[in-house]
């Protein structure tokens, strides 16, 4: 079993911050949208992966450099537009759907929540 990593000066910092709730709070909320931005990011490699498309390929279909496609892929900072999103998903033969977090409730008239 490894040994547990001693905490760095910025651990006992962080820890202490997010004591705070709001800092938490935003913490937490930031850290969801970059969750939630790299796995639709590895979702799209995935479609790529399957569909056998090479990154220089889809650049080429959506008429992007291949710079652009290899970056966002590669990168671990990548945040691409929605524009850019639908484009590869398109390319790849896929489409985006909203769906809820959680379950949700019937407004007045007959539109989800």
């Amino acid at each position: 079993m490894p040994m547990p990593r001693k905490k760095t000066a910025f651990d006992r910092y962080f820890d202490r911050r997010m004591k705070d709730p709001a800092f938490a709070s935003a913490y937490t909320e930031a850290r969801a949208v970059i969750d939630s931005t790299d796995a639709l990011i590895r979702a799209l490699d995935h479609a790529r992966l399957l569909v056998g498309v090479s990154k220089a390929e889809l650049a080429r279909q959506i008429e992007a450099r291949p710079e652009i496609v290899r970056r966002l892929f590669t990168a671990t900072d990548s945040n691409p537009t929605l524009a850019t999103v639908l484009k590869l998903a398109a390319a790849l033969g896929f489409h985006l759907e909203l769906v809820p977090n959680r379950p949700s409730r019937q407004i007045s008239d007959g539109a989800r929540a």
